[in-house]
This record gives C-alpha cells, sequence and structure tokens, in this order.
C-alpha cells in the first residue's frame, strides 16, 4: 500500500477486522500516509434514511403530526439501535443477534487477538459493562466483587481486559475531567455500550432504560462528531455527563435527561450544570431531553435540545429551539 501511494496517483481505503489489525496499528505501518475514520453503527439521520422515513430539513419547524412521528422514530432507534443487520428483525431475533455479535467479538477480537485465558472474568465484565450502561466502573470495585464470587482475577488483568473492549468497539469509558492526573486516576469512568440496541440484551429482564439508553446514544453521537468527551464531578459533589470539545470550538457542558417532568428532576439537573459552568468558565450550557415541553422557567443560559432534534442538527451547539 505505501509503494502504491509513494508510485502512484492513487487513493486507497484500507478496511477490515479488529481481529487482524487495529486501525491505528495500520495508520502507524502507513507511517503517517493513513487517515483513520472511525465507522459507527448508523445514526439517528442513517437510520431514518435506512428505514426509507424522510429526514427533515428543518427538524426545528415541523407540524405537530410530523415532529410526533419524528419523535416516535427517534424511540424505535434508542430501543433497536444502529447496527444495519438487525433492523429487519424483530425483537427476539435482534437480541439473539447482538447476542451472537458480542460473543463473536469477544473471542475473535479479544480471546484469541491477545491471548486471553481468563475467559470467565472477560464474560463478567462484559456483562457488567453492557448490563449497566452510563454507570461508574472501578477496577477495584469490581475485582473486589468477583474475588467475593470466589473469580481469580487480578486489578492488572481487568484493566487489560477493559482496554481490549474499547480496542473492539464493544464499550466506551469516559473519564472524569481534571486538571491533576492523580485525581482523574482515582475518580470511576463511566462506561457505556458502543450502541443503545446492546443494553436490553444485558439488562436485568431484558428492559432498557431509556434515559441510559439516551445517554449512551448521545455519547457515541459526540464521538461521531469527532469531540473529546470527560465528564465533570464538581467541588459541591455535582454531576454533569459530558464535558464536550474540539480544537478551536467553545466547551459544552451536556446533562442527558429523558423525562424533566418531575419537578426534582429538573432542579437537580439544573443545578448541577450551573455549578459545572462556575467552574468551567466560559462553556456552554445543554440540557438534552424527550420532554423539552416540561423545561419551562429553566435559567436562559441553559439551551434547552429535543433529543430527536439534537441528533439530527450535526452539531453539538445547535441553536436554541
Amino acid at each position: 500500500m505505501r509503494r502504491l501511494l509513494d508510485t502512484e496517483k492513487v487513493e486507497i481505503f484500507i478496511s477490515g477486522s479488529s481481529a487482524a489489525l487495529l486501525s491505528r496499528e495500520i495508520a502507524t505501518a502507513m507511517r503517517g500516509r493513513a487517515w483513520e475514520v472511525v465507522i459507527h453503527p448508523f445514526s439517528f439521520e442513517e437510520y431514518l434514511r435506512h428505514h426509507e422515513r424522510e429526514v427533515p430539513e428543518a427538524p426545528d419547524f415541523l407540524a405537530a403530526p410530523e415532529r410526533s412521528a419524528l419523535e416516535r422514530a427517534f424511540l424505535d432507534y434508542l430501543a433497536a439501535g444502529g447496527f444495519p443487520e438487525v433492523q429487519a428483525l424483530d425483537i427476539v431475533a435482534r437480541q439473539r443477534l447482538l447476542s451472537d455479535y458480542v460473543d463473536v467479538a469477544l473471542i475473535r477480537d479479544v480471546v484469541e487477538r491477545h491471548g486471553v485465558t481468563n475467559v470467565v472474568g472477560l464474560r463478567w465484565l462484559v456483562r457488567h459493562l453492557l448490563g449497566n450502561p452510563a454507570s461508574p466502573f472501578s477496577v477495584e470495585k469490581f475485582y473486589a466483587a468477583l474475588k467475593s464470587q470466589g473469580i481469580a482475577i487480578s486489578k492488572d488483568t481487568v484493566h487489560q481486559l477493559l482496554g481490549y473492549l474499547e480496542d473492539c468497539f464493544l464499550v466506551r469509558t469516559v473519564w472524569v475531567e481534571a486538571v491533576s492526573e492523580r485525581r482523574r486516576m482515582v475518580n470511576p469512568r463511566k462506561a457505556y455500550p458502543v450502541d443503545p440496541g446492546l443494553i436490553p440484551v444485558f439488562a436485568r429482564r431484558g428492559r432498557a432504560n431509556i434515559g441510559h439508553a439516551l445517554e449512551t446514544a448521545v455519547r457515541v453521537e459526540l464521538e461521531r462528531r469527532r469531540m473529546s468527551v470527560t465528564y465533570v464531578r464538581t467541588g459541591d459533589g455535582y454531576e454533569v455527563d459530558f464535558l464536550a470539545y474540539r480544537p478551536g470550538s467553545e466547551l459544552e457542558l451536556i446533562q442527558v435527561s429523558a423525562d424533566l417532568d418531575h419537578p426534582a428532576t429538573r432542579e437537580r439537573e439544573t443545578r448541577a450544570l450551573l455549578a459545572a459552568a462556575a467552574e468551567h468558565r466560559g462553556a456552554s450550557l445543554h440540557l438534552i431531553t424527550l420532554t423539552p415541553e416540561s423545561a419551562q422557567g429553566l435559567p436562559a443560559e441553559i439551551a434547552v435540545h429535543p433529543a430527536a432534534r439534537w441528533f439530527l442538527s450535526g452539531e453539538a451547539t445547535a441553536a436554541r429551539p
């Protein structure tokens, strides 16, 4: 490939399984001649196009029936996820196929590629991460939980396995935002599946929490938009789901809440955003929700985004509706 690039006037696209060669290893082998492009499961826009549904050019200005249809489609997207092969399947077949995807990734991309011998510990880790999306993950607590079950595993092994699962695109983790590397390391990471469709496969009783599915989809969408992502824990103990940014643009504090109907929920989310804003001066404040009509009376500096329309905006800083 390098010889062709050096001697011919061509563009070359290289793709393949991470079981054989990771994309960053391809870039290394190409000696700086390669540009990595990550292929994610369907975005919401791609989901609509796949199902031959109209993608509105101006999602902020829809009539009530069109807006209702868009929101219904978005809920279907959160439930089914974005893997192309599962789109036409019923829920039983869909979950079976997604479970098979995970098994193949574990055996081929982790066990065989890295020579993992502690397969029991690996499967426990996968079930824990995919069954508890958007939750803090502590290596120490997970290690202690396995030890209490009589499963022998070292903390170093847990760290390695977590890295392997990120490499094979099963999970995404988010570190706490911190100037101090020590503070970053001692705080738990938050873990997300790479697609919300995986959540009900591993969730207890097979039910997906809509809030966790929405937060997972936002996390993946921010990565799709090539934004760096951390989460914020303020000095007063408040937490904001994401601090997102890309070079040359402003910081964005993003809170995700599926349901704002309850006053206590609105107050909690608002308080966390304002507390984080005091520590991250200049950051814009965003609240993504399925119930924007319940967000009346929030401070003017918080931009409230109806979830379906935010996903179609193309930018995390879409204009306030």
